[in-house]
């Protein structure tokens, strides 16, 4: 796929399954970091404070990936997320169950944290 020109356009892109689970997410990103700007980086949709990217998401063959753009803030909350797949750079969900909200609240918050070096 062609880099997006926005997340609408990405998400237009992506089967309903997927696209429903990642708008949700999106919601939840937003309601952590009010005023957060939208983009699109490493042509997935992203999402921007102060120039900082902090997170994004993919819909990936069999499921969906959220991405903090930082290679220590899945470390730094390894113990909430023993019950998923992951990477260095990527949590791995089902798109039918999503991620918590409380969740998010976390991931969005320890990345944020990080780039205002606390």
């Amino acid at each position: 796929m062609d880099k997006p020109a926005n997340i609408d356009a990405y998400l237009s892109s992506v089967p309903e399954d997927r696209r429903a689970a990642l708008e949700k997410l999106r919601a939840q990103i937003h309601a952590e970091a009010p005023g957060a700007e939208e983009c699109i980086s490493y042509s997935m949709p992203a999402f921007r404070r102060d120039g900082e990217v902090f997170a994004g998401f993919l819909a990936t063959a069999k499921g969906c990936s959220y991405y903090p753009f930082s290679g220590t803030t899945l470390s730094t909350l390894q113990a909430e997320l023993a019950a998923y797949s992951q990477t260095k750079s990527a949590l791995h969900f089902d798109p039918a169950r999503g991620l918590p909200k409380a969740l998010v609240k976390k991931l969005v918050k320890a990345r944020l944290a990080e780039i205002n070096g606390h």
